[in-house]
């Protein structure tokens, strides 16, 4: 939901799980859904709580891509008990607004998509290209929505008056109306809207850092509360996954809209990576970004989300995760009396059964870009708990690191790369190994491409020696360790974990990955790294294009992080409001201590960033 947090999380779930066995009490209600409780003093007075549908855009298809991460956002809305001051006035402007976008998205579905393939228009859903009769919907619309917030009064009221007066049918003019009387509520009322209340209520109880993040496997949402403050947290849960209301439907796409033009549109790389993905992946659900296409996000219909919903955000397909100070049996009758309130669905979330069709021959994407030049060499692999994902995550540590292949030959050995890195990426359905850096100097990407093809062809022919695969394991098992400090980390682990199929990954792992052998390492590398199943993004300066201080600094970051290190610094970078920034630099600093060390240059950068923006808004406004 916020995108810094978000970062922060994503990185964090990517590391190595836990060496040592971690062993919670698996709770399963009568209505099916799991809750894995994990009692622990090591933070006396504080729980990690938080639950992940097992759901995210692999699960959708053409027409409602992003609608997972759509409900990431709506479930911060409220429900009719929290987010509204009047829950009957709050509901007739959602009907309102719920009419008036039917009828909009009827005449841009048939009328506007017409002219679109006709070639009148180059965007149907461009307000520039409305016609006269959605123009006025649109306006209507808006209308409900900033009443609903309580941003219009009485001059609006007598201007609403004059066109139902003047209006030429009797449906237009019970539109009106019933915009009038909405408004003269909202005047009695102040508004229906109550904003961030779901936030406010858990600060104001010492709630701590409240976020989600969708991916491409899971929605996850979680929270930090105080231990006497359990069954506030069961309560507004449950009350969220019983009672959404989904308030706000239509205005909040606005705000994905921006969120998307912010994390891809305005990024140097964003579009083209989207298309790398989309090139990559040929068949499976996969091929779409989590954020949505941008027709998919102004197409969604209340109903089509309800659909959705009373699929994959039933009990059935939820999990629970309880980690921190608190008693087990007193933390089950909470759970017992607050979500056994919630039903099954009716219909069982269906399997994902397109699998991904193998590569054939080798794909190129050549791009330029405001950005400093660099390659991404990918190859189709294996998914979440695959016997050969283990081995590849070892081939991808041998890579990386200060100490590892990349860095000592082409950052300090040819001095070609300011960056280099490597990853493999087990995801439920399907994997992806890839080869990531960024040129130093002159160099160009085609000589880090070529070095790449050196490095690979060595771990081919050769095994790796028995004390450099130690020294790599050795790493696996110190990350392993730290991952056990903090409540938060062992909650994103587990519902993780689980929403990819199995919390037991957290005590599986370190052992599969311990099972590795050298011959393994070479065996993967034989198998997966073909020419026929490789796919290769170059990204080229455009001609004119300066580097800049953010690029330098980011290219000193490690390469798995450098992609949202940008991202993020865009965000950034446009931010006006310096109220959100200070949030977000306390609630940063907040978690300082939960933050494990390999994150730290991310979280400076960050940071640093964030102190930058703050000085400049405080700069323009003297």
């Amino acid at each position: 939901m916020r995108h810094i947090a978000i970062v922060v999380a994503a990185i964090s779930i990517a590391a190595p799980l836990s060496a040592q066995q971690v062993n919670p009490e698996v709770f399963t209600l009568d209505n099916g859904m799991k809750f894995l409780l994990l009692p622990r003093t090591d933070q006396p007075n504080v729980i990690a709580a938080g639950w992940v549908a097992k759901v995210g855009s692999v699960n959708e298809r053409p027409g409602i891509t992003g609608i997972s991460h759509f409900f990431e956002h709506m479930m911060f809305k409220g429900t009719d008990t929290i987010g509204t001051s009047d829950a009957a006035v709050d509901a007739k402007y959602r009907d309102a607004q719920k009419s008036l976008r039917a009828k909009m998205n009827e005449i841009t579905w048939n009328e506007q998509y017409r002219r679109y393939f006709d070639g009148e228009i180059s965007d149907p859903w461009n307000a520039a290209n409305d016609t006269a009769e959605l123009a006025k919907l649109r306006l209507e619309l808006k209308t409900l929505m900033d009443s609903q917030q309580g941003r219009l009064g009485s001059d609006r009221i007598a201007e609403l008056q004059k066109e139902a007066t003047a209006a030429g049918d009797a449906e237009a003019k019970g539109r009106i109306e019933t915009q009038i009387e909405l408004l003269k509520a909202q005047q009695d009322k102040a508004r229906s809207v109550v904003k961030d209340e779901f936030d406010k209520l858990y600060t104001g109880q010492g709630g701590s850092g409240m976020n989600a993040f969708t991916s491409n496997d899971v929605t996850f949402y979680f929270i930090n509360v105080p231990a006497n403050k359990f069954e506030l947290w069961a309560w507004m849960e449950s009350d969220r996954l019983s009672n959404s209301v989904f308030r706000e439907f239509f205005s909040e796409r606005d705000v994905v809209h921006e969120e998307r033009r912010l994390r891809t549109e305005s990024t140097p790389t964003g579009i083209f990576q989207e298309q790398f993905d989309a090139m990559f992946y040929a068949s499976s659900g996969y091929s779409w970004p989590v954020i949505g296409w941008s027709s998919d996000l102004n197409s969604y219909t209340i109903e089509e989300a309800m659909k959705y919903w009373n699929i994959y955000y039933r009990p059935n397909n939820l999990c629970g995760v309880i980690v921190g100070d608190f008693n087990p049996s007193e933390v089950k009758d909470t759970i017992l009396r607050y979500f056994s309130r919630l039903t099954p669905g009716e219909v069982a979330p269906p399997p994902v059964v397109t699998l991904e069709v193998p590569q054939l021959a080798e794909m190129r994407l050549n791009a330029e870009c405001d950005c400093q030049p660099s390659v991404e060499v990918r190859y189709h692999t294996v998914p979440f708990r695959h016997k050969d994902s283990y081995a590849l995550d070892v081939l991808a540590a041998v890579l990386n690191g200060r100490t590892g292949r990349l860095y000592k030959s082409m950052v300090e050995g040819d001095e070609i790369a300011s960056s280099a890195g490597a990853a493999q990426d087990s995801r439920k359905y399907a994997g992806a190994f890839s080869f990531s850096s960024e040129v130093k100097g002159d160099a160009s990407p085609a000589q880090l491409e070529e070095s790449w093809y050196r490095q690979l062809q060595k771990l081919q022919d050769e095994q790796v020696p028995e004390l450099e695969l130690q020294k790599v394991k050795n790493q696996f098992a110190a990350s392993n360790f730290r991952r056990l400090q903090s409540n938060f980390f062992l909650l994103v682990q587990l519902g993780y974990g689980e929403g990819l199929g199995t919390w037991e990954e957290i005590n599986d792992s370190p052992k599969r990955v311990d099972a590795v052998t050298a011959a393994d390492i070479q065996r993967v590398a034989k198998t997966y790294f073909g020419e026929t199943n490789r796919s290769v993004a170059t990204y080229k300066r455009k001609a004119g294009a300066a580097a800049t201080e953010a690029d330098a600094a980011i290219a000193e970051l490690p390469a798995p992080m450098q992609a949202q290190a940008r991202a993020a610094a865009a965000q950034i970078a446009k931010e006006t409001d310096a109220e959100k920034l200070r949030g977000g630099l306390e609630q940063m600093r907040a978690q300082a201590t939960q933050i494990p060390p390999q994150m730290k240059p991310m979280v400076d950068f960050i940071v640093s960033k964030i102190e930058a923006r703050l000085a400049e808004l405080e700069s323009n406004k003297n």
